[in-house]
């Protein structure tokens, strides 16, 4: 079997499961809320369950839970989140709504979903005067009925939540005709009337009704173009968390590509490279803001937190059909040769070229950049530091004498998008 078959690609294209693509993208904003997880699975499945309510069609249902899984897109700051959660019409709410639209407007698998994310904190009373499409409207305001409503159980513990039915359904009357469509208030009052509704968003029961979904097959065909944007999506997700961040993954992507593109590996490998690049840092979501914005060296505590991103990258991409090797070259960008990276200490072997290309990036483009306790280095102090991790078998030797013969043009492929 040739090397771009045993990658999934087939004339071209490259087959992925979308459904588990949109869990997996589901599953990467859940980590920005920490510790309070699964709130657009929730959302998803209340939109799901009023859908069934206005009569809609089988795919406008699906596209109500698949938009609710992925309705705040735009949020990567755990400071935001918490904003989001607390307050009950928060005035910069909006901001989220637009980077969301412009994340998945012009990936064509998932850009009908951009209009709705763009108007989902839209009060009706605003709204109804837009003149956009009926479904659109409809869409986004079910999203803000049923985001609101979870967020504003956010504060009861799971247990309780029986107890609090009728103050949250209250909540929703009240917002009648001002925050809320009127004929979406009645789909949800009548599907909330039941205490099985409220139940069913227990985390266990939860986990049942997603793998329930996520069993139905939705592979579709995406070009090696469609795949760099899907990583686009997820690394600007990433790179938003931080203005320490940004434009980091698309440095160790440039560069990564370069490098492979020096060793002789095929476009297409090349290509792959690239976008696992793009992707490396996506654990990094469920790192406190503080820590990442922290403008000294990071304790014991704070670096055990940030250990544990390269395994979140990993648990989250693995779980996409087609993504597997790309999950295993992103999630290895801490390993070394001699084993004493993290998390998974690989033998040398297992280290193929590809993730041993992007640990050279991901040091390399750092070392680049400016950073909260320091300056960007110049590159000749980035080739000491590259030799003396050759020298402490952490890097691949081959590949860094291609980094020294190609100094300045690897400076400017991880840091251009900065200049």
């Amino acid at each position: 079997m040739n090397e771009e078959k045993s990658m999934g690609l087939e004339d071209g294209r490259f087959q992925v499961d979308l459904r588990q693509t949109i869990y997996a993208l589901s599953n990467a904003l859940d980590l920005v809320g920490i510790d309070e997880v699964h709130h657009g699975k929730r959302v998803g499945y209340m939109a799901m369950l009023c859908g069934h309510k206005l009569d809609l069609d089988v795919k406008s249902i699906n596209d109500l839970f698949e938009l609710g899984l992925l309705h705040d897109c735009g949020v990567s700051s755990s400071r935001v989140h918490q904003q989001l959660v607390n307050k009950v019409d928060w005035s910069e709410a909006r901001e989220h709504c637009r980077v969301g639209h412009d994340l998945l407007k012009d990936f064509a698998p998932l850009a009908h979903m951009a209009g709705p994310i763009l108007y989902h904190h839209t009060h009706w009373e605003d709204l109804k005067h837009m003149n956009l499409p009926p479904k659109l409207s409809l869409f986004a305001n079910l999203i803000y009925l049923v985001d609101r409503v979870d967020t504003q159980s956010a504060a009861h513990d799971e247990k309780d939540i029986l107890l609090k039915i009728n103050d949250l359904r209250e909540f929703v009357s009240s917002k009648r005709d001002s925050f809320f469509d009127p004929q979406l208030v009645d789909a949800f009052m009548a599907v909330s009337s039941n205490h099985a509704f409220w139940l069913g968003m227990e985390q266990r029961h939860l986990i049942h009704f997603i793998a329930d979904m996520g069993s139905q097959d939705l592979q579709t065909s995406i070009s090696l173009e469609e795949l760099k944007q899907l990583a686009h999506i997820f690394s600007r997700i990433v790179d938003a968390k931080s203005k320490f961040t940004v434009e980091h993954s698309e440095g160790v992507a440039g560069l990564a590509r370069y490098l492979g593109e020096m060793y002789g590996l095929s476009v297409d490998t090349c290509a792959k490279i690239g976008a696992a690049a793009l992707l490396h840092d996506l654990g990094k979501l469920r790192v406190p803001d503080e820590i990442l914005d922290k403008p000294g060296p990071l304790d014991n505590h704070d670096r055990a937190i940030i250990e544990q991103h390269s395994f979140e990258t990993f648990e989250i991409l693995r779980r996409i059909p087609g993504l597997e090797e790309i999950a295993k070259w992103a999630a290895y960008h801490h390993e070394t040769l001699h084993g004493d990276g993290y998390p998974f200490h690989p033998t040398t072997d297992e280290m193929g070229i590809e993730a041993r290309i992007i640990a050279v990036s991901d040091i390399f483009q750092a070392l680049a950049q400016n950073r909260p306790y320091r300056k960007s280095l110049s590159l000749e102090k980035i080739l000491a530091i590259l030799e003396t991790f050759v020298n402490n078998g952490h890097l691949d030797s081959m590949l860094v004498d291609l980094v020294k013969q190609n100094g300045e043009r690897c400076y400017r492929e991880a840091t251009s998008m900065a200049q």
